[in-house]
């Protein structure tokens, strides 16, 4: 990556911590991905599309804590609307979700 940010475009960016509390098939999606529902505590819950089929069962991410950021503009996915954007690392085509190490309050804000 060429371009490089200042401090305050970085404080832009609004990254928190979130529960998953729902995961769904997401057949309509063009690659294969889940309908995540995400408890951010005084945020409130959000969606979110996210391509982790390969590597996480739907079970596996229940109660699950992530790292998402929450003030990207919605975006249309088919017929459902993705509200927040989950982070992960990408390892070829696999998406690992990035997660605090301890249970922390939903909404936490990451910085």
């Amino acid at each position: 990556m060429d371009e490089t940010i200042n401090f305050e475009d970085f404080q832009k960016v609004d990254i928190r911590i979130g529960t998953i509390i729902d995961v769904q098939d997401f057949p309509e999606a063009r690659n294969p991905a889940y309908q995540l529902s995400i408890d951010f505590g005084d945020l409130g819950v959000k969606k979110s599309s996210a391509q982790i089929t390969t590597l996480y069962q739907k079970t596996e991410l229940l109660n699950r804590q992530i790292l998402a950021v929450v003030n990207f503009p919605k975006k249309q996915i088919g017929k459902f609307m993705s509200e927040c954007l989950v982070l992960g690392a990408v390892n070829n085509k696999d998406v690992i979700l990035l997660n605090p190490e301890v249970k922390v309050k939903n909404g936490t804000i990451v910085s």
